[in-house]
């Protein structure tokens, strides 16, 4: 029997919106995931990740926001099928997909700011 595993977190960043927007892509690609669905009006993205050993690929569905002009919120949901096998193993790989994704995110933007 197969089911969703899901994990949801919230993350406002210090820089604006649009920066933060735009390196997104970059920090996707470091990690080698897909960007299947974007949209830039909305600030919206589907993503899929890599699968690992004993994991299936996880779709991350990013959302971000402007709080005001220097701070953007950026809303991240992940969901990873699992069955009874593989739920045993998981080890939380959802949840560090999650904060794989914020820590290349900032990554980039720390590059993208020192290389001014």
């Amino acid at each position: 029997m197969a089911y969703l595993r899901e994990e949801n977190d919230t993350v406002e960043i210090d820089y604006p919106l649009d920066k933060v927007w735009t390196t997104v892509p970059k920090a996707l690609a470091s990690l080698e995931w897909t960007i299947e669905e974007k949209d830039d009006t909305k600030h919206h993205a589907k993503v899929k990740t890599k699968g690992a050993f004993m994991s299936y690929p996880s779709t991350l569905i990013i959302d971000a926001a402007a709080v005001d002009e220097k701070t953007a919120r950026f809303k991240v949901k992940a969901e990873t099928p699992v069955t009874t096998v593989t739920a045993m193993a998981d080890f939380g790989r959802t949840r560090d997909r999650i904060d794989l994704f914020f820590e290349a995110l900032a990554k980039q933007l720390r590059e993208k700011t020192t290389k001014k």
